[in-house]
């Protein structure tokens, strides 16, 4: 009972704890919702240009994880830990970083480069601040019960997180008007590029001047916050060395986990079936800030729509897990994600409906909860699975969380980089007041027509998913049973010791 009493954890040392994750769901969310339209219509880049730093950034995202994960692997014990200095020191960095991606260089030539190195270097260093954060979990606590706490406050300040993130970038950028250019289709096209330049001249520049400071004024804010939510992380939480010496276990070939890992068929078709129904949800992240802007015509109320999503979403996980908890998992899914569709549907046939938007807005929040938590509560009936089938191979539970993050992020990357490039070939116009009907069509293709296709591909398949509530109940009864027969196996052999000693 002592030493029960000794390993658990305060409310305070487990809010510390959940603050840790904040930054990265923080910042996800702003470069996730703003960072194209601030691409196109703030820094003024070619959509081509635009498609490609999106790529590259998110393509380099997902390969950093496995690169920081092996090196914090062969990183030695400090006096803060082994874990907590790859937090403090990556701080301040990702801070910088993260502001010079909201900020227009006064270069005419080198734009591209600016953003995609500093976009590319944030990456790198918020990967270095949420991989060690996530492994953390492991070395709070040797109790499993205060770590599965720990686990839900941090989940719990994640989610609010995401909706901060849209709320400041949001609320901050949408109080300033983006000034835009009216199209001079109606004049002859021999002075159009007259005309094209005398709207710049009279219009008010002064205006996206006040637009480049909002976007920098936001990212001083959430910069500030990511500094806060560091600070209290590396006061608050004690890292433990004596729990890294629980496992006894032989270290595993990296190679040899990965390969058994990649054969474990419920494994593939769980990533498969997540992998394009986060890819739909991706896409509508990407691109709806323009079709509200632009196909709906909402330019001063995309910040609010954006905003009503992530509030859905949050209020809306406990109805999931406590329907997940009765219906099974399988059923979550089919229900929660495919919840999506009549209404994604819906946006793209009815006339510009300012509530009908909203109401669009609600729906999707719904279902992006289910996507948002239905993967990291299905990962662990997918080990638990490997683990009756691989009894004695141990340690591949990185292996398992760190590839579900590559592929979705590499994926993500690739979508984000052909949607953006479809519309620079469908004639999309940098500041322009509106837009060309076919860009107006590819948008709602990539928020309504797309995104449906991908879910509808994912659900189906999920009904390839072998590990319905049944065998899932099976496989913990079994592991239970694995458990007790390990433990009464140990006790025999300490009582023969006992007894020749």
């Amino acid at each position: 009972r002592l030493q029960e009493s000794r390993e658990r954890l305060s409310v305070c040392s487990k809010l510390c704890y959940a603050v840790g994750g904040a930054p990265y769901q923080i910042t996800g969310c702003a470069l996730g919702f703003f960072l194209q339209i601030y691409l196109l219509d703030v820094a003024q880049l070619d959509p081509f240009y635009a498609s490609i730093i999106l790529f590259v950034g998110r393509a380099w995202d997902a390969i950093t994880d496995p690169m920081v994960g092996f090196f914090i692997s062969k990183t030695s014990w400090t006096r803060f830990g082994r874990l907590m200095p790859w937090i403090i020191f990556s701080t301040p960095f990702a801070v910088i970083s993260y502001f010079l991606i909201w900020f227009v260089p006064d270069i005419s030539r080198g734009q591209v480069m600016w953003y995609l190195v500093f976009y590319c270097i944030f990456q790198t260093l918020v990967t270095c601040f949420h991989v060690p954060y996530s492994a953390l979990t492991m070395f709070i606590s040797r109790e499993q019960s205060e770590r599965d706490s720990a686990t839900a406050y941090r989940m719990t300040v994640e989610v609010l997180g995401t909706v901060l993130g849209t709320a400041i970038q949001g609320q901050i950028v949408g109080k300033v008007v983006t000034p835009c250019i009216e199209s001079p289709l109606f004049i002859g096209k021999t002075n159009s590029s007259v005309a094209m330049e005398e709207l710049n001249m009279t219009h008010d520049t002064g205006s996206l001047t006040d637009t480049r400071n909002a976007y920098m004024i936001a990212a001083g804010v959430i910069g500030g916050l990511y500094i806060l939510c560091a600070m209290i992380l590396s006061v608050g939480v004690r890292e433990k060395r004596e729990s890294s010496e629980l496992q006894s276990d032989e270290p595993v070939s990296f190679f040899q986990g990965l390969k058994l890992v990649m054969n474990h068929g419920a494994y593939i078709k769980l990533i498969a079936g997540f992998l394009f129904t986060s890819l739909a949800f991706m896409l509508l992240e990407g691109n709806f800030a323009l079709f509200c802007t632009y196909t709906l015509g909402f330019r001063n109320e995309f910040q609010n729509i954006l905003l009503a999503i992530m509030l859905s979403a949050t209020l809306t996980i406990p109805l999931w897990q406590w329907f997940l908890t009765r219906f099974g998992k399988k059923t979550a899914v089919y229900v929660g994600i495919s919840s999506a569709i009549p209404f994604l549907i819906m946006v793209a046939v009815l006339d510009s409906n300012l509530i009908v938007t909203y109401i669009v807005a609600v729906a999707a929040g719904i279902s992006v909860a289910a996507a948002f938590l239905l993967p990291w509560s299905m990962l662990p009936d997918v080990i638990d699975d490997f683990k009756l089938q691989h009894p004695d191979s141990h340690g591949h539970e990185a292996i398992f969380f760190s590839f579900y993050v590559f592929f979705t992020k590499f994926t993500s990357g690739v979508s984000l980089g052909i949607s953006t490039l479809s519309l620079d070939f469908a004639g999309y116009q940098t500041r322009g007041c509106s837009q060309p009907s076919e860009v107006n069509f590819t948008l709602k293709m990539l928020v309504s027509a797309v995104p449906v296709g991908l879910i509808l591909l994912g659900l189906v398949l999920f009904k390839l998913y072998p590990i319905d509530e049944e065998k899932r109940r099976k496989n913990k009864k079994a592991l239970q049973d694995l458990r007790e027969e390990s433990n009464s196996s140990s006790e025999s052999d300490n009582t023969e010791l006992a007894s020749i000693v």
